[in-house]
């Protein structure tokens, strides 16, 4: 195990450290991405209840959900779509029209729907097709303190669309065996959208998610990533929580669902670690 995982640290490494930084513009939202095109590593979770943590802070948020799956959406509880992320990327409607009030504080949303899937066919043959998103949202990034997307567990059209609006990505990293296996390829990517689509694209940190202090797999991955991405991972870990896993079910972020449940607490922390840090940014 801990051979093959500092093969896979060594890969990344290079290119992840020339990419990070992140940087904030005081005068509109910052839009954060979550993303990692592998699926079941807690990125939805993330997006939902880090949003929700921002709002519970005060700050005014906006979630997009731009993965076809729409998990987001109804793990907020959204059941009646009428406008979602399909006609923002079709630009049929425009951010504000597509808008939904949640039940979580100071959290929107841009719902996403299974028509979704036809937006990475139909955007093709488009001029500017990569920019779809970042035109949309052009409206709407003074309304807001925070823009999260949600991206699809892919590196499709839709995925690109959200790196080129977002100011940065948080990365999501599970605590199980090839927890770095297509990081370099989702790294690759993003270091393509900077040199052709977003210059200022960064990377807002890597998310240890899933952890178990119980097995020794989990503790082995913590200790890997940190020693490699020292700077570019985040204190806060996500553990396993099986409140964490029920909320979505209930149409509730974690912190509506069980506020004081270990999930809950450890997703406010992550959040005043993103404020931190970006409050600071502004502050120098």
């Amino acid at each position: 195990m801990q051979s093959l995982m500092f093969t896979q640290c060594i890969h990344v490494r290079a290119t992840a450290k020339k990419m990070y930084f992140c940087g904030l513009n005081e005068n509109m939202a910052k839009i954060i991405g979550i993303a990692n095109q592998k699926g079941g590593v807690g990125k939805t979770t993330t997006a939902v209840n880090l949003a929700a943590a921002l709002g519970v802070l005060e700050k005014k948020i906006l979630l997009i959900d731009a993965d076809p799956q729409a998990n987001a959406t109804s793990g907020l509880g959204v059941d009646e779509v009428k406008y979602s992320t399909y006609n923002l990327l079709e630009h049929s409607a425009n951010a504000k029209k597509c808008i939904q009030r949640t039940s979580s504080p100071n959290l929107d949303i841009i719902p996403s729907h299974i028509d979704l899937v036809a937006a990475e066919i139909e955007l093709v043959d488009r001029e500017n097709r990569e920019y779809m998103l970042k035109g949309a949202l052009k409206q709407i990034r003074d309304d807001y303190d925070y823009i999260v997307i949600d991206c699809a567990p892919s590196l499709g059209l839709i995925t690109i669309n959200a790196l080129t609006a977002a100011d940065s990505v948080i990365i999501p990293i599970q605590c199980e065996y090839f927890a770095l296996e297509g990081l370099g390829k989702l790294l690759n990517t993003i270091k393509n959208v900077q040199k052709i689509h977003n210059k200022d694209l960064d990377i807002e940190g890597l998310l240890l998610t899933m952890y178990d202090s119980r097995l020794r797999l989990s503790n082995q991955v913590v200790e890997e990533v940190n020693s490699h991405f020292p700077e570019m991972v985040f204190d806060t870990i996500i553990s396993r929580n099986v409140r964490l896993s029920e909320a979505p079910s209930f149409g509730e972020s974690i912190l509506n669902y069980d506020a004081e449940s270990k999930g809950a607490i450890q997703y406010l922390q992550l959040a005043e670690e993103v404020l931190l840090k970006n409050e600071n940014l502004v502050k120098n």
